[in-house]
């Protein structure tokens, strides 16, 4: 594994970049733009979206946004719900014995909206493409091991590997890179690095009109391979104030509002209670958790860690902040995710277990005093949060006033969130949040994080006695061909992180959806990132 491991820890960083969410300012003009080809159809869907959708490159990363790439670019394999891959451009897929080659059958009869044909010669040239460029794709483990590919004939591809890396099938399913561009829309290079000269996929949509910062139109495929979505276009308006946004909803401008953060719990609520539109939440697509750094000689001791997680009201915070949208989290990784489904031990809200552990641990608490202390020094952390997210704040300062309750003096920090990163992965912390990457990122990535320096995840396991076999573990997860050999490897990897309290789970993050009752029917999808506008069933 150690050619692969050199780089694979480049994944944390851009799988964590794509989810950062930056604040844009309000327009008006946005709110209130309506695309007229739109205006008049029984069958049109309009939502908002906070930034612009970029080029529509599917070989490179921002500006382009993930939930338009992913309805003109199809992948080879789709992951679906619980983390089954199903096929999707590729009819069926062989893997050999030793792990290192995947054979895949391509799908017959499929074309890109150009007319040119799917076939192994364009995915071949998809893949040479961003080979070219494998320095920017290298956080995506299966690039880092892909040692050739060939064309065997016009419907059979393959991948060869230069050693076995189970979650290639999984890096295939992401929404970038690996998803291909027509002929017509390579530059004259071939080099898509530098931009290409216009979308053309083999998705169900179609970019039909687009202006930048306002609006996006896509119409749907008519020659789309596979089933067509009910609705016949989707306009996107570029709204990136949220409660512009819930305005707009209100007066019937948008159809819908849907995603991470895309509204606050109070609109959410609010429109919710009000009865006059649909909602609905997500199954969990991350979990919100405590970091503890074990570096720090205080928190070095697993009963310090224990009675941190005693020692606070979970239920009750997550519920009073959250507004219920979010629940409380009794396992590090929900089991939505495939090889999740553990039994562990949830470690429950008991003040007096709390102080159990801290007096077990040494901190005394002196006569007249309102925090613990062991030999002479008080038992005093710094928690840092995202100065910018009202959810970590608010939670920072319930776990201030929980935490004196059992003797811990906990100093809060905001920071920006670019401080907090660079300080969580140079270890200059105590207690920190962090999140899991979602479908179809976990639980590879999350295991990889714990084991791979550079990040601070792993740096803040490192003094836990088991460490060097821990990383072994995930090192043979990754690597593994046997289904059982991994089941048990990620149940054994996954209990102990839960037993050691490195990594304290508080609630399931969940995307949210509003929508106006013209449309039936919405699902979300199981890949994270992932559009959802395939599935929407809307009133005639």
């Amino acid at each position: 594994m150690q050619k692969y491991k050199t780089k694979k820890g480049l994944l944390i960083a851009f799988v964590a970049s794509i989810f950062l969410v930056t604040a844009g300012c309000s327009n008006d003009d946005a709110a209130s733009q309506s695309n007229e080809s739109t205006e008049g159809s029984s069958t049109s869907i309009t939502m908002s979206w906070p930034r612009d959708i970029g080029a529509m490159n599917p070989h490179v990363y921002n500006p382009s946004q993930l939930l338009t790439q992913s309805m003109i670019y199809e992948p080879l394999v789709s992951y679906e719900e619980g983390g089954e891959l199903k096929p999707h451009l590729a009819e069926s897929w062989t893997i050999s014995e030793d792990g290192l080659e995947y054979t895949f059958k391509l799908r017959e009869n499929v074309k890109f909206t150009d007319g040119s044909p799917f076939d192994a010669s364009i995915v071949k040239k998809n893949f040479d493409t961003i080979m070219e460029n494998k320095s920017s794709h290298s956080w995506l483990g299966v690039i880092n091991v892909l040692e050739k590919t060939e064309v065997i004939d016009d419907l059979t591809f393959k991948m060869v590997l230069s050693e076995p890396y189970y979650p290639a099938l999984q890096d295939l399913a992401v929404v970038r890179p690996v998803r291909f561009l027509g002929e017509s829309g390579f530059p004259e290079d071939g080099d898509t690095s530098k931009g290409i000269t216009k979308p053309v996929g083999t998705g169900p949509w179609i970019l039909e009109d687009y202006k930048k910062d306002e609006y996006a139109t896509f119409t749907r495929n008519p020659d789309y391979w596979g089933d067509a979505p009910e609705a016949e276009k989707v306009t996107i308006k570029i709204i990136p104030d949220a409660e512009t946004r819930v305005l707009a909803f209100e007066k019937g401008e948008l159809d819908l509002i849907y995603g991470e953060g895309a509204i606050s719990m109070d609109s959410f609520n609010h429109l919710k209670e009000s009865g006059e539109y649909k909602t609905d939440l997500s199954e969990p697509v991350g979990t919100r958790s405590l970091l503890l750094n074990t570096t720090n000689e205080k928190l070095a001791d697993l009963n310090v860690r224990l009675a941190l997680q005693h020692g606070f009201n979970k239920e009750a915070m997550v519920e009073g902040i959250t507004l219920g949208i979010e629940e409380k989290a009794d396992k590090i990784l929900s089991t939505n995710f495939p090889y999740t489904d553990v039994e562990v031990d949830a470690i429950e809200y008991d003040v007096e277990k709390a102080a159990s552990y801290l007096d077990e641990a040494g901190w005394k608490m002196p006569s007249g005093k309102s925090i613990r202390e062991k030999d002479g020094q008080p038992l005093e952390l710094e928690l840092m949060y995202d100065k910018t997210d009202p959810i970590q704040k608010a939670m920072a300062e319930t776990l201030q006033a929980e935490w004196s309750a059992i003797g811990v003096k906990l100093n809060i920090t905001g920071v920006e969130l670019t401080v907090q990163i660079e300080r969580r992965k140079a270890g200059d912390f105590d207690v920190d949040f962090w999140y899991n990457y979602g479908a179809p990122y976990d639980p590879h990535s999350f295991i990889n994080v714990v084991a791979e320096e550079g990040w601070g995840v792993s740096e803040a396991h490192s003094k836990l006695p088991m460490k060097e076999e821990l990383n072994k573990q995930v090192d043979a997860a990754l690597a593994s061909t046997d289904e059982t050999e991994r089941q048990e490897l990620y149940g054994t990897i996954l209990k102990t992180l839960q037993e050691q309290s490195v990594i304290v789970p508080v609630s399931y993050m969940k995307k949210t959806v509003v929508y106006q009752n013209g449309i039936e029917e919405f699902v979300f999808p199981a890949n994270r990132d992932e559009h959802p506008f395939n599935e929407i069933n809307v009133s005639q």
